[in-house]
């Protein structure tokens, strides 16, 4: 006969660390720990307009980037929402004022508020 000291083990075996880290590399990109290793994911990139394969402010180009999608993908998105409705040009501005360009951490807009700010503050004085 069991006890139920035996049952609990029988029925719960012990893992160890090595089993649990393949367990989580096996089930793949959908858990916490293969998000955060997996080359590409959005987290461990920041969005910024780079300087290689632009056409204009680099902001489809940035998109891309970021997505890892072919750049002609974002810009075909970038006419039709032109086309139509026309969002896409505003879109793609504001893309341009807030997406900081490759090498920097500020966007144009950032700039532009700063630079206002300097010239109120000195005028106050």
């Amino acid at each position: 006969m069991s006890t139920p000291a035996d049952t609990t083990e029988a029925s719960h075996p012990q893992i160890d660390q090595a089993e649990a880290t393949e367990a989580t590399e096996a089930a793949g990109p959908d858990t916490a720990a293969g998000r955060e290793s997996r080359p590409g994911y959005f987290g461990s990139r920041q969005l910024c307009r780079p300087l290689h394969d632009r056409m204009l402010g680099g902001v489809a180009a940035g998109i891309a980037d970021y997505l890892d999608v072919d750049v002609t993908i974002v810009r075909i998105v970038f006419a039709v929402l032109t086309f139509i409705g026309g969002a896409g040009v505003p879109v793609y501005l504001a893309g341009w004022l807030l997406i900081p360009e490759e090498g920097s951490d500020r966007s144009l807009a950032s700039d532009i508020i700063d630079s206002l700010s300097r010239s109120l503050s000195a005028r106050s004085r």
